[in-house]
């Protein structure tokens, strides 16, 4: 679990960086109506890491057996108001909680990651199933961060960018 520990830490500077170099044009703008802007992604993922993924984490590690409340993370974007939100502000608020979690990890002495409960529709689900897919997570949002950028790049420039290569 030290690798996906590590990897979350690192994830700091990744994802900071990567949001942190947008234009003020660049936070609302969508590649297509359907398709989440800037602004939506950073308190999509301020979100997950506070009410989803620590959260349910430390749930099964304190409550092994017991099932977690349920939610819906598409609820949020309405009810959090996201597109109401100052960019920079979520922004420092996502690193903060970031740096909580790593604190809050690296602060468990010996951890039963195979704690678990059974979840409707999964079956059996562990703190480690938990802790690698907070990491997944990332993952997935680092790359539709990029894409989001390349679309950009693309709409802006009017330019074929495949001599770049085939996205």
């Amino acid at each position: 679990m030290e690798f996906i520990i590590n990897e979350l830490e690192k994830n700091i500077s990744v994802i900071s960086n990567l949001l942190n170099s947008v234009n003020n044009e660049m936070i609302s703008w969508r590649p297509q109506q359907d398709k989440w802007c800037m602004l939506e992604i950073v308190c999509h993922l301020y979100d997950e890491e506070r009410e989803d993924f620590r959260f349910r984490t430390k749930w099964i590690l304190e409550n092994p057996g017991q099932i977690p409340p349920p939610f819906n993370p598409l609820d949020w974007i309405e009810t959090h108001q996201y597109m109401q939100q100052d960019y920079v502000t979520m922004i420092e608020k996502l690193l903060v909680e970031r740096k909580q979690s790593i604190s809050w990890l690296r602060s468990l002495k010996n951890p039963n990651w195979a704690s678990s409960y059974d979840h409707e529709k999964i079956g059996t689900t562990t703190a480690k199933h938990y802790l690698a897919n907070w990491l997944a997570h990332d993952y997935l949002h680092i790359r539709q961060i990029t894409k989001l950028k390349f679309d950009y790049l693309k709409s802006k420039s009017g330019e074929n960018l495949d001599y770049a290569g085939i996205w």
